[in-house]
């Protein structure tokens, strides 16, 4: 089964200006922006400017150089926020859910970047 994209979730529109939002970082091939709903002192979505539903979409058909854009924008993220451990930072959590068992809100691939506190466990020890 293929995978397929609605033009019409929320990171469309915002793709498309219909929605604003409160840019962090934009390249040619992503954009990074503010959680409307953060969950952190620092929590930010990264999204790839190509119609991919998810991560498994995303790295099986995107172009090289979207994928290459993409992860330089996520370290690029984390550099400006100020999570990244190697300039001083506490470090951070990348999150990118997947389909209903990964609990996937909107249906374009994000990376949720959340840092700033101490985060807790993501799942509990087996």
């Amino acid at each position: 089964m293929g995978y397929s994209y609605d033009r019409n979730n929320i990171f469309a529109k915002i793709l498309r200006g219909e929605i604003p939002n409160e840019t962090v970082l934009e390249t040619e091939h992503s954009l990074a922006f503010e959680d409307v709903n953060p969950q952190a002192p620092v929590h930010v979505l990264v999204i790839p400017k190509g119609a991919y539903v998810s991560l498994d979409h995303f790295t099986q058909d995107a172009s090289d150089a979207e994928i290459v854009d993409y992860n330089r924008t996520i370290g690029e993220v984390c550099k400006l926020t100020g999570v990244q451990p190697s300039l001083g930072g506490s470090g951070f959590r990348a999150i990118a859910n997947t389909g209903a068992d990964g609990v996937q809100e909107v249906p374009h691939l994000h990376v949720h970047i959340i840092g700033g506190r101490v985060l807790g466990r993501m799942l509990n020890k087996a």
